[in-house]
Order: structure tokens, then C-alpha cells, then sequence
């Protein structure tokens, strides 16, 4: 795995990338569709650069 793809993003970079609202990612999370996530101890959430390239592709549909 290189450096790039082992990157931990914050929330707020992630979110910022794919243009999506907190409030919509946790509902995202709840219903277990979100990509995966790393909770530290203090609560914050990081998001592994690889894990959200994998998250987002998987996201994308076939041409109607």
C-alpha cells in the first residue's frame, strides 16, 4: 500500500472531496452504506484515503 492510499483523512476533508453534508454521511453510516471509518478515542473520525477511492467507486452506476 503506498502513502497516498494509507492517508487518514478528517471528516471534514472527506466530506469537503465529495461534496456531501455531515448530516447526510451519518445517515449514510447508520443505514451501513458509508465508507469505512476510523473512530479515535476522543470521537473524531478518519477516513483512509484507499477506503474512500474504494467507497466512491463502488457508488458509481451503469449508463442508463
Amino acid at each position: 500500500m503506498t502513502a497516498s492510499a494509507n492517508q487518514k483523512l478528517t471528516l471534514v476533508e472527506a466530506l469537503a472531496e465529495i461534496r456531501m453534508s455531515r448530516a447526510a454521511f451519518y445517515r449514510l453510516r447508520a443505514r451501513g452504506n458509508g465508507p469505512k471509518c476510523l473512530k479515535l478515542p476522543n470521537g473524531q473520525i478518519r477516513i483512509r484515503r484507499a477506503d474512500l477511492d474504494a467507497w466512491f467507486e463502488a457508488c458509481e452506476v451503469s449508463p442508463c
